[in-house]
């Protein structure tokens, strides 16, 4: 009952402050892209267009407000890359061997890029930045939660058994990497209780990924992990919260989840049907890519091929990278790894600048690294097209690198001494500078 009061205040009452504010319409978008209502709370929430509700509110709400501000900054690589694969998409499409395939896939991921064009435009202030990077952990946190829940009280691995909201338990695996690097550097960007939420809310992510029995989620997570070491603030005590982490996942991962993890590096002779497959799999990705390098054979047709080569028929590739090559030819592959990496080294760059004046939104940057990096990984694994917690995840580090130069100006002029002043100063400052 909690489930549909919630879903329906959030979708209707949002939906009218959506067209004053959008930015509201904008978290209410995520959460449920996130959370997906129908599926947590299957027993309560019937099916409905929550998410196309609030989405028609923020659209309104965007166009009443003059479609926002197109001034990207730092970030126009990051947001024009974007736009490039969309539009690389819709074009791909048209040459797709299944049509009807292609542009089903054409309009579920326009779900997911207009919303990020919709948020880089209306987002006004680091604030709010902020604000939508609570949303995306607290959402996270929570499915994870309810998913540990089920497991340890009621005894039913519904993230291995079924997976949740329409995905398999290795693409819940990658959400949920994706999800831990980002709380774990959101939790070290706060102090007090919200700092030891944000950790709660990693661990819980964590322990998901184990459950999920997923080798390639498990991977990725100890890479986020050492990628992690290297982002870290250089100061004792962000090592120590490492180390606590690194105990805390030890200390979880239980003789199932290491004997489970150890097969991803098995001999050829040695290697279970599902891991050989993989590999198959990605060969078969290369060999379409080779005879189709322009527009591939058209969003999300790999799968309907690969029975020709002697796979069962609709078997997917496993492999979000070499899928989207086969799939859209190399300018669509190149386009996507663009938004990501632009992302990435741009946030870098803009942490090291950061770093001397203001560490709490250098560890933001961090915070959008460590969560790509961890979902980069983990995509080589499966064929992820239709996760759309990453897009948020960039759409935040997106921001940052749009307001870095008004932030670095303003930093720059300050004149005080305490670090709370300077962040007051810079705050005003970028405040008058994009209202």
């Amino acid at each position: 009952m909690k489930g549909l009061l919630f879903t329906y205040a959030l979708t209707y009452g949002g939906a009218l402050a959506s067209l004053v504010n959008p930015f509201i319409g904008l978290l209410i978008y995520v959460c449920f892209a996130i959370i997906k209502p129908e599926s947590l709370w299957h027993y309560s929430v019937p099916a409905g267009n929550y998410s196309r509700i609030v989405a028609a509110a923020l659209l309104a709400g965007w166009a009443f407000q003059g479609f926002g501000d197109w001034n990207f900054g730092r970030a126009r690589v990051v947001v024009w890359s974007l736009l490039g694969f969309m539009a690389w998409y819709m074009l791909s499409a048209i040459f797709a061997i299944n049509q009807e395939v292609a542009w089903g896939d054409v309009e579920a991921k326009g779900k997911v890029v207009l919303p990020f064009l919709v948020g880089i435009t209306i987002v006004r202030s680091p604030a709010q930045l902020k604000q939508l990077a609570w949303v995306i952990m607290l959402s996270q946190g929570f499915v994870a939660y309810e998913a540990n829940m089920s497991y340890l009280t009621g005894g039913f691995n519904w993230i291995r058994e079924i997976g949740f909201g329409g995905m398999d338990n290795n693409c819940c695996a990658i959400a949920m990497v994706c999800g831990t690097g980002f709380a774990f550097f959101l939790g070290l960007a706060e102090t007090g209780w919200k700092r030891w939420l944000a950790f709660a809310a990693a661990a819980f992510m964590a322990h998901a990924i184990m459950i999920s029995n997923s080798r390639g989620g498990m991977l990725a997570l100890m890479i986020t992990g050492g990628a992690s070491f290297v982002l870290i603030r250089k100061q004792p005590v962000h090592y120590v919260y490492l180390l606590l982490a690194v105990i805390v996942g030890v200390r979880m991962a239980g003789p199932s989840v290491w004997e489970r993890f150890n097969t991803t590096f098995a001999a050829q002779e040695d290697r279970d049907e599902s891991a050989q497959s993989r590999i198959d799999l990605w060969k078969v990705c290369l060999q379409i890519t080779a005879s189709n390098p322009i527009f591939g054979i058209g969003p999300n047709n790999t799968p309907l091929v690969t029975h020709e080569y002697g796979f069962t028929k609709g078997k997917s590739p496993h492999t979000l990278w070499l899928q989207t090559a086969s799939d859209l030819g190399l300018p669509g592959i190149a386009m996507l790894l663009t938004f990501y990496f632009s992302a990435i080294l741009g946030l870098w760059r803009l942490a090291k600048e950061f770093d001397p004046l203001a560490p709490e939104l250098a560890d933001s940057c961090r915070m959008v690294i460590a969560a790509l990096i961890g979902f980069m990984v983990a995509a080589q694994f499966v064929s992820l097209l239709g996760l759309e917690l990453p897009f948020y995840v960039a759409l935040v580090g997106a921001g940052y690198l749009k307001f870095s130069g008004a932030l670095l100006a303003s930093f720059s002029a300050a004149h005080y001494e305490e670090p709370n002043e300077i962040d007051t100063a810079a705050e005003h400052s970028l405040l008058a500078a994009t209202s």
